[in-house]
């Protein structure tokens, strides 16, 4: 049997990333979504680097893609005091909060909400999908990170589409960045298709892979660009 191998516990997650990069070029991957703008801060590898440290996946080398302006985008949002909103407590749980901190920004989960619950039941709606229009009101720009309910991609397409052309409306606000990555089976493709076509500003993981735990690795890679180092 193999010897396991020692390693303290604060370098875990260094040593962690150094057979990453050992196995991306053992398997001859190469990773793509570079930004537009070079001189952007934020650059993809490290995004799709924490993807596979969190779910040990190396899939996501191929089907985690990005729009062209999506790294430029996120770097303008978290430096600009945008919120992140999540579909799932267990994302907003796996956001880094020393991370938001440090940015000065917030993020918020509305899945638990008593007036969201409400709404949902009268319109005969899923609770993510109400979650995506209260977040749309916000006054902020908006970082969508979702990880579990396609209805959630649903709601932000089509409300987007319904509200894109219309001027002044003080209870609408484009989205700033889409991170779509529920997991699952039904609507879960198509619905990650209607983003990547919307014209917004996006980071997809696209097939059915994903999950909240996923989303929140996008998020954190983000962030950690800006703010480790």
């Amino acid at each position: 049997m193999k010897e396991y191998e020692f390693v303290l516990p604060e370098q875990i997650e260094s040593r962690s990333f150094e057979i990453i990069k050992e196995e991306l070029i053992k398997q001859g991957i190469s990773l793509k979504g570079l930004a537009s703008d070079e001189t952007c801060p934020i650059k993809s590898e490290p995004v799709y680097k924490r993807v596979i440290h969190t779910t040990a996946d190396f899939d996501y080398a191929d089907n985690l893609v990005f729009s062209k302006d999506a790294l430029t985008k996120a770097y303008e949002l978290l430096t600009s005091g945008c919120v992140i909103v999540t579909d799932t407590n267990m994302a907003l749980s796996g956001i880094n909060k020393g991370a938001l901190g440090k940015l000065g920004i917030e993020a918020f989960c509305y899945m638990a909400d008593e007036s969201v619950i409400a709404e949902a039941k009268d319109r005969g709606l899923t609770r993510a999908a109400v979650s995506m229009e209260r977040a749309a009101k916000f006054d902020k720009p908006v970082i969508y990170a979702i990880g579990n309910a396609p209805t959630a991609l649903i709601s932000v397409y089509e409300t987007y589409t319904e509200h894109k052309d219309a001027k002044d409306n003080a209870d609408y606000h484009i989205p700033g960045l889409v991170i779509g990555v529920p997991v699952g089976f039904v609507n879960v493709v198509p619905a990650k298709e209607m983003i990547i076509k919307s014209g917004l500003p996006y980071i997809v993981a696209r097939g059915r892979k994903g999950g909240s735990n996923v989303a929140a690795a996008i998020v954190n890679a983000l962030m950690y660009q800006l703010t480790r180092r």
